[in-house]
């Protein structure tokens, strides 16, 4: 008996091993541990309702952060690591100065400029074109560039975008400049192969919802869940991003964030 007992020992050894080395094997760092390299981030947008979680994760995890907006009073983040600057993202001196030296450049704006009447006359797109021209002339170590973009520019179906299904009737001039300024922008992106970029693009819906962690990374097609909502919290699209800006996981692709 003491033979099959040794032997059921040395098994039982081995397995608690096994079971130990697979258990090492799954651990991860967590999205909010500090991140192995600091980058130097500049964040176009750092008052808005995404831009601020895109400075609090930053400054979360570690990250040097300049935040940008043309009223410096309206950022309400704070920490040692952030920086505060007046800045406007139409204005091609200033943006040629933000952006040299850094690692990250974060574009997340909204607005129409003026009576606008087209796409062009966005803050997204000109502003968009500005942060290029800079990047450009940065060149060949300009910083990567990280474009907030928009849901519109998500297909439903193959070749049908969601900005297709919006009726016009139902919402205003301004917003349906925008949507379109959204998709521009995405082609805009793809034609140009002499900067590293991503367009990172938002489900249907934002919630207010707690930072998880969590999140799908998906292409050109909508995420819905399982019960066909689109959706994701602010806190964890700004996760996703600063996930993006650490790994540099998809030069030069659009990806979509959900949950």
């Amino acid at each position: 008996m003491i033979e099959p007992f040794r032997r059921s020992a040395a098994l039982a050894r081995r397995l608690a091993f096994l079971l130990l080395i697979v258990s090492f094997s799954g651990l991860s760092a967590d999205p909010g541990d500090p991140p192995g390299d600091v980058l130097d981030i500049l964040v176009y947008g750092a008052s808005g309702k995404i831009g601020r979680h895109v400075v609090a994760e930053a400054l979360q995890r570690g990250h040097r952060v300049t935040a940008v907006s043309r009223d410096p009073g309206r950022i309400e983040n704070t920490g040692s690591n952030l920086r505060v600057v007046q800045g406007d993202i139409l204005d091609t001196d200033s943006v040629s100065g933000l952006v040299s030296g850094r690692d990250v450049v974060v574009v997340s704006v909204r607005g129409v400029i003026g009576k606008g009447k087209s796409p062009a006359d966005t803050v997204a797109l000109q502003g968009l074109e500005n942060v290029v021209g800079a990047l450009r002339a940065h060149e060949p170590k300009a910083p990567r560039l990280l474009h907030v973009g928009g849901s519109g520019s998500l297909e439903v179906k193959p070749g049908k975008l969601f900005a297709d299904q919006i009726p016009k009737i139902a919402i205003p001039k301004s917003l349906e400049l925008e949507i379109a300024a959204q998709v521009e922008a995405l082609d805009y992106l793809r034609s140009i192969d002499d900067i590293d970029w991503t367009y990172i693009t938002p489900p249907k819906n934002f919630t207010n919802g707690k930072r998880t962690g969590k999140y799908r990374i998906g292409g050109d097609r909508i995420f819905e869940d399982p019960y066909g909502r689109s959706r994701v919290s602010r806190a964890d699209f700004a996760v996703a991003l600063i996930d993006e800006a650490e790994s540099r996981a998809h030069p030069r692709q659009r990806i979509s964030i959900a949950y």
